[in-house]
């Protein structure tokens, strides 16, 4: 099997979060396979979410990226094992709010220890992945740089490939693409009607997983489950962490 055309690592929702937030998205990360809409999700939410069903259900903690020469997705998987190896579960209380122009579920600003946790598990993923990272190209770069970035954002695109880490970090499961003002009011309406009851329930954060993205273009699936207690689940993807010996 060769190598998947790019690598991430991700925080997999869990629990009714999982099951809620894919039924929204139209899209089971683990399987790949489509999803019937939530009972009474409107139409034009199928619009609404075609940007995050492209990647499925999840939270970025070390952004998609491709094999530098030498790597392998066997090293991949041994990087993802060690960074679960060295945290344990935790739990976080979450928010639907606007980022950027979309929708997503934040975490709650009251769960201080909670963004604590996501931020240093997220940190740990972009240094532990690093060296397996292939240079950005000029195609890469000049999309990212055409949104209105900050200077320190723009030094950590130079320096890590990817505007949104470390300080200018936000954790987020993203629900929606970029909406204007009256749309994203609309689909928060609609993302409430189902969500709403799981407020106040934290949502467990037992591992961390790895999505990769088969070829150029293609959707996102998750291919293997890293929990912190030293087990793992495999899901549709999984053959690309058995790639060559050689990239």
């Amino acid at each position: 099997m060769p190598s998947a055309h790019r690598y991430a690592l991700y925080l997999a929702p869990t629990g009714p979060w999982r099951e809620l937030g894919s039924r929204w998205l139209g899209r089971c990360a683990d399987t790949g396979a489509a999803l019937p809409p939530l009972p009474g999700q409107p139409e034009a939410a199928r619009a609404w979410t075609e940007a995050p069903r492209h990647y499925g259900l999840h939270a970025t903690l070390k952004p998609p990226f491709r094999l530098r020469p030498g790597a392998t997705p066997q090293d991949v998987d041994a990087a993802a094992r060690r960074l679960a190896a060295s945290d344990s579960a935790f739990a976080i209380e979450l928010e639907c709010e606007p980022l950027r122009g979309f929708l997503a579920w934040r975490i709650a600003p009251a769960d201080g220890e909670g963004r604590a946790r996501i931020n240093a598990l997220a940190a740990a993923a972009v240094r532990g992945l690093d060296d397996l990272r292939a240079a950005p190209g000029a195609d890469e770069l000049a999309r990212r740089q055409a949104h209105a970035l900050s200077p320190e954002q723009q030094a950590m695109l130079a320096r890590w490939g990817y505007p949104y880490v470390f300080d200018t970090f936000t954790f987020h499961i993203t629900l929606t693409g970029k909406l204007d003002g009256q749309t994203l009011e609309r689909a928060r309406a609609g993302i409430a009607a189902f969500a709403d009851p799981l407020r106040g329930r934290p949502m467990a954060v037992p591992g961390v997983s790895v999505y990769v993205q088969p070829q150029a273009g293609a959707d996102f699936i998750a291919a293997r489950h890293y929990h912190f207690d030293g087990g793992l689940t495999d899901a549709a993807g999984a053959a690309y962490l058995q790639g060559p010996a050689t990239a």
